[in-house]
Order: C-alpha cells, then structure tokens, then sequence
C-alpha cells in the first residue's frame, strides 16, 4: 500500500481508528467529514515519519538566522516527531527581495454565499468556522488557480503575545495572528479528503492581522467564542461572508506547500495577501481566552498554535506585484524650475 492510499484511509477512517482523527465530540454534535485543522494525532506512530528528521528540522530551525523572536519551537510542536520528510512544506519565510514577480498572474475573484455558513466550533488547536460545500455556492477562482476551489472552512493562528502569532512571516516578521481560509478543488476531486492529500488539492488564502483599530465584521465572531470557550463545543453561526475579513489590496504572493498540522500533506497552493488587516488588542485577547482543554479539565489556554518555520528548499515565492511598488522606492520629483522675474 502506498503512502498517500494509506493516508486516504487514515482520513476516511471511522473516529476510533483514526491515528489523526477529529477530536471525540459529544453526541449532540452533528457528524461532519474529516476537515483540515479537525484532527489531532498519536505521537508514538512514526508510520510517516522519522525522529531524526524532525531533530534535523528542529536544529535548522533554531540556527536560522531570518526566523523571528517568537518561540523556536511553539508548546505544540517540542515532542513532536511525526514531521514527514518533504521538500515543501508550510509555512515560510516569505523575503520580498527573493520572491519574483509574476505578470501572468491574474486576479483572485472571490465569490462566498453567507447562507453556506454552518458553524463555529472549538477542536483544540483553534476555532473553526464551517461550510457547506455541496456546491459551487462559495469559491474561489483565477489567481494562480487553474479551477474553481470551494471554501470549507477558516481558521485562525496566533500567540501568547502581540509580538508574534502568524505562521507565515514576511522578511521575518510576524504578525500577531493569522487567518486561513481553506478551499478545495472539487473539479478533480469527489470530496475535501481526496482533494487534501493530492496536488493542487487545496488553496489556502493567508491573511494578516495587525493591531490597529476596531474590526466591526470581525467582532461578530468575537462575540461568539465565549461559548465555545472549551474543546469540542460548537455553536451554529450562519450567515456570515468572509471576505469581510479581507484586505482591499488585490496583491499577493503564492507558492506551493503543505497543510501546517498532519498529515502535513504538500497538497496547498498558497495565496498569502501582502496587506494585512487592523484588529484591536481587545479581539485578539479574546482569542486567548479559548482552551485546548474540555469543561471539568485543568485549564490550558489555546496560545501559540503555529507551525514553525519550514525551509524554503527549492521553492520559489511568486508575487502579483511589482517589486519597485511594495519596496516605496519613490522617484525624488525634479525640482521646478525657479521663475526669474524680469
């Protein structure tokens, strides 16, 4: 059996032999397929995965001059030794110096329906917001995408503080959190498990946030983590079009990588946008509150649930703008010509 079929049955798998598998939920909670960021894994399985690999990322990591001063290695990750080998894996260091602009990139056209909004739930590394996707109802197109890929669900990264937090950085500088919203392509691919482990199975659209002013659309969601404070619950959350959540400048970068928790599978096409959004310090403290515990557990805040940094190996980053624009160089005007009375 080959590894990606293997991995196909881990994802199809019931929730009790799973070796990632979705967090138990309470029987009141609705059934829903495996989706990215709803697993969690047994780290004495190495199936995949080498402890010296992982040691060798982790030295690597730690020597790396561009990384930034967020935690080497996040809670999360220190024990962690099932990191497959791969030549690309997520997230990156994204240098503006490096990345090369591509003037065949199209625009990203971005069409959600809000009726699709299902649900907000809690899984234990962060908070969810679902979507149905039987249809076409809610996709994504053009960009770098060569189809259609329907949203199915977002996410958000962030830290235990305002000085990192996002998985990707830029010239290495974090942000204090960063949201992900998930698409797949169900142009060649029957269902969001298949489309998840295979190439040009996924595109990830990451945003930015960065402390500023109020974020209006944002507090809606805010508004709603206090009841899904705990691991497994989940509330119904309809009607709510994410693209609220983005940034008016059409610029990004892209490249390929991988989902960032296991199975890691380099199946993303990652649109990262260059502008970040403003939310206030208020509604990033209320994502810490949440808790990668259950109600009657000693209580763990959910902090610092990012990946660390990953190689950029043999990648390159590709931009939609030029660089002489996202730089500021700024051409000095000419000094007008001074006027000589007569």
């Amino acid at each position: 059996m080959t590894v990606m079929n293997h991995l196909r049955g881990i994802l199809q798998a019931s929730p009790r032999t799973l070796l990632w598998r979705r967090s138990q939920v309470p029987r009141s909670m609705p059934v829903r397929s495996c989706s990215l960021y709803t697993c969690t894994f047994r780290t004495r399985n190495r199936a995949y995965m080498g402890e010296s690999y992982y040691k060798r990322t982790r030295e690597t990591l730690l020597r790396r001059e561009e990384l930034s001063p967020r935690p080497k290695v996040p809670p999360l990750w220190e024990n962690l030794d099932l990191v497959p080998a791969g030549d690309r894996q997520s997230p990156i260091n994204i240098r503006w110096r490096d990345s090369v602009y591509d003037p065949g990139l199209k625009p990203l056209t971005i069409s959600y329906d809000p009726a699709t909004c299902l649900h907000i739930w809690n899984n234990g590394y962060s908070f969810l917001v679902e979507f149905e996707d039987s249809t076409d109802k809610s996709v994504i197109e053009g960009g770098p995408l060569e189809h259609n890929y329907r949203l199915k669900q977002f996410h958000f990264h962030w830290g235990a503080i305002d000085a990192w937090g996002s998985e990707h950085t830029v010239d290495s500088k974090c942000y204090p959190a960063e949201l992900h919203l998930v698409h797949w392509n169900a142009v060649k691919f029957g269902s969001f498990e298949d489309a998840a482990l295979e190439e040009n199975g996924l595109a990830v659209i990451g945003v930015f946030l960065k402390l500023g002013k109020h974020h209006k659309e944002l507090q809606k969601l805010v508004d709603t983590l206090p009841s899904i404070k705990h691991k497994d619950t989940l509330v119904e959350f309809g009607s709510f079009d994410p693209s609220c959540l983005m940034p008016t400048c059409p610029d990004y970068w892209t490249y390929s990588g991988s989902l960032t928790t296991p199975p890691l599978s380099e199946s993303v096409t990652w649109i990262i946008k260059k502008q970040p959004v403003e939310v206030d310090r208020d509604q990033l403290e209320q994502f810490r509150t949440l808790l990668v515990t259950s109600e009657g557990e000693k209580e763990k805040r959910m902090v610092d649930n990012f990946r660390p940094l990953q190689p950029l190996m043999n990648r390159t980053v590709r931009s939609s703008f030029r660089h002489d624009y996202v730089l500021n160089i700024q051409v000095k005007p000419k000094p007008a010509a001074s006027q000589v009375t007569p």
